[in-house]
């Protein structure tokens, strides 16, 4: 992912002064103890009365979508009451990680920037990948579209594990990081350009264009910053691939290794940030439903097909676990990679027949969070908790200073 620096709008020269400016792209490239965070969607949302407890607490009690995972319920917590207080069913299922509809989010400052690509903008430039998104690419209404950049474009994730194993550890050609080395050597020489353009600017500006331009210096440095760490990675080799090339399947079968892929990046510190997408593509013939995942989920109480998705959801949910489980076996300095890691699992979609965005089904789990709770909070409207609210105690706990994110009204207490 780039980041394009270019000199700021100066009130006290004329737009004229200011043509043809170069801008400069680079990647955002820096871990015992570092903070992670991964999170978990899926398109077509679960049963909640299949996934939420009645009681509240730490004795709550078993239900069929967390019976899959219950080894792991000391590690976990089980949110409900959280949504974005969006409409639009499918089309809104890609507000999960922002709060904000992307249709919607053109005058704001952050646009509908998705919680994975904000932290990845403040912390991503410290590891060789800023994020991973992995998933569903195709399918119905296009996946679950989770990470969107603050402009407003969305992240296309990495579709299959073979692919996601040749990002992780194989390294590029000689003659891929001859090139490299080249777009190294012409983005710094533009940096030197612009810093040296805007210092002599800054002789010929006013008080108030004076503190734009330290700002803007302030950018140069942090892009500076980043260049270094892009030249850095090329040539440092990627790290030493645990096991040979996996085969493409399915997004079922694959599901299990890409979530053990996606481990592997965070433990071995390619990167700090990923998303996984579970979409329309994911389907039932391959857990032996001969029916459609959309067409089940509109199950209209019809017995059959809820005992259908719930098989999917089982499956799910199970895999969910056992990430968790693995995460929890990784050492990460004193601690385990979970202790790190805050993994949040859920959807934005919070009835999977009528296709509501309310209410919707979060799980999170490690990232030092006291966990092995049923949490319930109040769903009527002039007393909800904003999901983003719990985004700004995730952000923050990773180190990013923010109060506010998305449609938030404070921070998760």
């Amino acid at each position: 992912m780039g980041a394009t620096l270019a000199l700021p709008g100066l009130c006290s020269l004329s737009a004229k002064a200011l043509s043809g400016n170069p801008t400069v792209e680079v990647d955002k490239g820096a871990g015992i103890g570092a903070r992670r965070f991964v999170a978990i969607g899926n398109l077509l949302g679960y049963q909640t009365k299949q996934l939420f407890p009645k009681t509240t607490g730490t004795d709550y009690e078993k239900t069929t979508l967390l019976e899959p995972l219950w080894e792991q319920r000391e590690r976990l917590t089980v949110f409900r009451g959280l949504d974005h207080g969006v409409k639009g069913g499918h089309f809104a299922v890609h507000s999960f990680l922002s709060g904000v509809l992307n249709s919607e989010a053109q005058n704001r400052a952050d646009g509908n920037v998705s919680l994975d690509q904000f932290l990845a903008e403040e912390i991503g430039h410290q590891t060789r990948f800023s994020s991973l998104t992995v998933g569903s690419e195709g399918g119905i209404h296009g996946g679950c579209q989770l990470a969107w950049t603050k402009s407003g474009v969305r992240v296309p994730p990495i579709t299959n594990p073979a692919d996601l194993f040749d990002k992780l550890f194989v390294s590029d050609s000689a003659e891929r990081r001859v090139r490299r080395e080249q777009e190294n050597r012409v983005q710094a020489s533009i940096l030197d350009s612009v810093r040296e353009e805007a210092k002599r600017l800054s002789g010929q500006v006013n008080q108030e264009d004076k503190a734009k331009l330290e700002e803007y210096f302030t950018s140069v440095r942090d892009v500076e910053k980043r260049l270094e760490l892009r030249q850095r990675w090329t040539h440092l080799p990627k790290p030493v691939a645990p096991f040979e090339k996996p085969a493409n399947r399915n997004a079922v079968d694959d599901l299990p290794l890409m979530y053990e892929l996606i481990a592997l990046a965070l433990h071995t510190d390619s990167t700090r940030i990923a998303t996984l997408e579970v979409g329309g593509d994911f389907l039932p013939q391959h857990l032996g439903i001969k029916k459609d995942y959309h067409g089940i989920s509109h199950h209209g109480n019809d017995p059959e097909s809820i005992a259908a998705l719930i098989t999917l959801e089982r499956y799910q949910t199970a895999q969910y676990g056992k990430f968790v489980g693995r995460l929890s076996q990784l050492k990460d300095g004193e601690g385990s990679l979970l202790d790190s890691t805050t993994v949040l699992f859920g959807s934005g979609m919070g009835d999977a027949n009528s296709h509501k965005n309310t209410d919707l089904p979060i799980l999170l789990a490690g990232g030092g969070y006291k966990h092995g709770r049923f949490r319930e909070v109040a769903r009527e409207v002039n007393h909800k908790v904003p999901l983003c609210n719990l985004f700004v105690d995730i952000a923050q706990k990773m180190g990013v200073e923010t109060h506010i994110f998305g449609s938030s009204t404070g921070r998760f207490a």
